[in-house]
């Protein structure tokens, strides 16, 4: 008897033993996926963590379909980190698979459902679900059961599908499809014939009347002599030659030419790596060796640099002595954005040594970096990615590199697994016994105090690079400007002057509000009706472009009312603004200046980050006006003046972390004003210009708002001193989740010795027409984090094992930040 134990890319928290043969058992190794029936008629892609001779005692092994990879494509340390990770974050190892692989790689099992030929239908017999089905099946051929559920706003639809199999009316095909396909590039070569100068002779009197082809023909042979004998690609002759792929298609009937095909990377880099040498000034030469150093003797460095003191060099100097030594770099960024700039530095440097993986990259190309590191290739040395970039397979990772390590998109919200990807960095180094170097201008207070604890290094630089000058700061009370009428609709007199002069002198402006969209709300003056969305218990905002009220949370969206929903009146006004806004008062402000504008809104599709980004470093925009992706990293030598809207909307957040967080944002966000030469100008609107954080920013003073916030938070026991889980719990029946979440917070309160706040109703307390309920639990640091999660997890199943409440979704966030 022989067994295989796999994983299973769903939410559970155990895994499986299927049975193999002798012959299989040799032949598989851990690491390696295999097809296997689940259920009555599912089949998934699972991953083989362990080979056995144990006969598992509560069910009868069934057999595996077929194995699908020749060699694994997961390794060892990789499948630890997903351990521990389901085990930290308290999730189903499922969870950590399905969100780690791309989804390329999982194997598609998709059950089709098509309706049988030939057979008669009283629709009168039929339910209203079964009716819903049949119909939609009249509008398209074939339907997957992920659409069933969408079309019966339901998760049980089988007892339905298995109704209508039973009656003869549906019947169900199994379907298995492997995604991934390898690019492949048309190339085209001269038939043989032509080879001789006789034949080339023979070649031009046969051509000689068709201008076109002949044309085509000369455009090769200029291509084929300029590329030193490469390959001629279809696409670059048609693109050179100006003519139609359909003349290279006829000559190609006419035996002309040849195509043939050659696989491509779908993620190539082209460019040679610099070979001048990069100078550090004094300032980062200290801070280097200071790293190197620290790293001697520490896992972890934090390396705390004011904004535009040149963090990137240090770490690109750092990079090549991994390099030397044959190791593999990762390099974490907060944000997709911030990818566009640093690859082009780095390719700049290292040429075609660095692979990206990210969200906006297809699946195609997720996989092709995926294998390139596996491979421990040449082209794939150093990864730069967002948080997603951690699962990859490295097999000689060497130093890993988080970048604006204070960024609160390293955690992931949802879907589980809700993991920081800093933390959990942090411990795929270990497995590695590699360095991990954390990078910030404004770090997260947890790191700030672990190294005042000395469990990690910290070296800091308090100069901007070429001792260029911190910006000044100007506050503009909001409240007098507004009593003595010195605003035009949300710019006050100071903000306007001053774009005006930056303008005047050729410089770039950056205007910073975290919100998108034209306006939060749409407010009726006559009865104050606000209109809010049908699913969600929050107000629609508005967006003139599109002339459309749209929910944020999850999408619903109306067109702009002419009257109230309400009272029919049609005195309606916008409340508050957001960047599509800003960007309307700009354009009546300064007609004759180009504004853009960066956030969700604008950067949709692959290369939306790229297009906005090259065209303000080509100065191709005046006003960039955006959310907090322009807060982060970028690097911009010509915006001379930066202005914050309204500093006020970030600070009043029902979070422990709004102070900090506000700091964080403003600072950065202060930080991309000048960065060459000249002094640059900061200037902060807001409604209270003697609050502390604006104080503290204003005064670059980072060790202040250190030690009040965790003055704060050792009273109100939050971390770095408490660690936190939040339980959320969700339900479309508002009394039947009361009633649950009450016992589980009674139940956790009697079996925890340790703060249980809730059951709360968060500021938002419906999403998607399911209530919601938190339950807070605090954990001191010096007990122990796992025989608690043991007792939680328990009392969890306990509450999963009541009938009534194991509807309710239980969702778990470790470490909440």
């Amino acid at each position: 008897m022989y067994f295989v134990e796999v994983i299973l890319p769903l939410a559970l928290a155990k895994t499986f033993t299927y049975s193999v043969s002798e012959a299989e058992y040799d032949y598989i190794q851990k690491g390696m996926r295999i097809a296997v029936p689940f259920g009555k008629s599912k089949i998934y892609t699972a991953l083989v963590i362990d080979l056995h001779q144990n006969k598992p005692a509560l069910y009868e092994a069934k057999e595996i379909h077929q194995i699908l990879d020749e060699k694994p494509i997961v390794t060892e340390n990789q499948i630890r980190h997903w351990q521990w990770i389901a085990d930290y974050y308290m999730c189903a190892i499922g969870d950590v698979y399905r969100g780690a692989m791309p989804t390329a790689l999982l194997l598609e099992n998709e059950t089709l459902i098509t309706q049988k030929s030939g057979v008669f239908v009283d629709e009168s017999q039929l339910t209203d679900e079964e009716f819903l089905i049949y119909q939609a099946l009249q509008q398209q051929s074939s339907l997957r059961i992920q659409d069933v559920i969408g079309i019966l706003n339901k998760k049980s639809v089988f007892p339905v599908i298995q109704k209508l199999i039973d009656k003869g009316i549906l019947i169900l095909q199994e379907e298995i499809q492997e995604s991934y396909k390898p690019k492949l590039v048309r190339y085209i070569r001269l038939h043989p014939k032509y080879d001789s100068d006789q034949g080339l002779n023979n070649l031009l009197s046969t051509l000689k009347n068709a201008n076109k082809q002949k044309e085509i023909v000369l455009a090769y042979f200029q291509l084929s002599a300029s590329e030193k004998k490469q390959p001629v690609a279809v696409k670059q002759l048609t693109e050179v030659s100006g003519v139609s792929s359909g003349i290279v298609k006829a000559l190609i009937d006419k035996e002309v030419f040849e195509d043939y095909l050659i696989q491509e990377d779908r993620v190539s880099f082209t460019g040679e790596s610099d070979s001048n040498q990069l100078q550090l000034s004094e300032a980062q030469q200290k801070a280097f060796e200071e790293v190197k150093a620290s790293l001697l003797e520490k896992e972890v460095c934090l390396l705390h640099g004011v904004t535009s003191s040149g963090k990137t060099e240090i770490y690109i100097k750092l990079i090549e002595d991994y390099l030397v030594q044959g190791k593999q770099v990762l390099y974490l960024l907060p944000e997709i954005a911030l990818t566009t700039q640093l690859v082009t530095r780095l390719q700049a440097h290292f040429g075609n040594k660095v692979a990206v993986f990210h969200s906006k990259y297809n699946n195609n190309e997720r996989v092709e970096v995926w294998s390139q590191v596996l491979q421990n290739s040449e082209k794939a040395q150093i990864v730069i990615g967002a948080r997603s970039a951690l699962f990859l397979p490295f097999s000689n990772l060497g130093f890993v590199i988080v970048d604006e390590e204070h960024e609160q998109t390293f955690k992931q919200t949802d879907p589980a697994p809700r993991y920081h990807a800093r933390d959990a960095s942090i411990v795929l180094a270990s497995f590695f016994k590699a360095k991990v170097l954390l990078g910030s201008a404004t770090p997260s207070i947890e790191s700030y105090y672990n190294t005042v604890t000395a469990k990690y290094g910290l070296v800091q630089i308090s100069k901007r690079y070429g001792n260029v000058m911190m910006p000044e700061i100007e506050l503009v009370d909001l409240k007098d400007k507004y009593f003595r009428k010195r605003m035009t609709g949300h710019f006050s007199d100071v903000m306007i002057d001053a774009i005006a002069v930056a303008l005047s002198l050729g410089e770039q402006v950056i205007l910073f509000q975290n919100r998108r969209g034209y306006s939060p709300l749409l407010e009726c003056m006559t009865c104050g009706h606000v209109p809010q969305c049908r699913q969600c218990d929050v107000s629609l905002t508005y967006h003139k472009h599109k002339n459309q009220l749209r929910c944020h949370y999850c999408g619903y969206s109306i067109a702009k009312p002419t009257n109230c929903h309400s009272c029919s009146s049609i005195d309606l006004t916008t409340k508050g603004f957001g960047t599509e806004q800003i960007q309307q008062e700009l354009i009546q402000l300064f007609p004759d200046s180009k504004i853009g504008r960066m956030d969700q809104d604008t950067t949709r599709g692959k290369f939306g980050f790229e297009r906005i980004i090259d065209s303000f470093k080509n100065r191709e925009i005046d006003i960039m006006v955006g959310t907090q992706m322009l807060a982060k990293g970028l690097d911009f030598d010509n915006v001379s003046l930066v202005g914050i809207m309204n500093a006020d909307n970030m600070l009043y957040h029902p979070d422990f972390r709004a102070f900090e967080r506000s700091f964080q944002t403003m600072t950065q966000v202060a930080g991309r004003s000048g960065r060459s030469e000249k002094q640059g100008k900061v200037i902060i609107q807001t409604y209270n210009p003697n609050h502390n954080t604006i104080q503290q920013v204003t005064n670059n003073d980072y060790a202040g708002m250190y030690k009040e916030q965790l003055y704060d938070r050792r009273i109100y026991m939050y971390p770095p001193y408490f660690r936190i889980i939040k339980i959320t719990l969700k339900h479309r029946d508002f009394d039947k989740l009361k009633e649950g979440s009450m016992w589980l917070y009674q139940v956790l309160n009697q079996n925890l010795n340790i703060p249980v706040l809730g059951p709360e109703e968060p500021g938002i307390n419906r999403i998607r027409n399911e209530f919601i309920r938190t339950i807070m639990i605090k954990i001191p640091q010096n007990l122990s984090i796992n025989n608690i999660k043991k007792t939680i997890q328990k009392i969890l199943n306990s509450f999963d094992a009541v009938p009534q409440y194991r509807v309710i979704k239980v969702a778990l966030n470790v470490d909440f930040y």
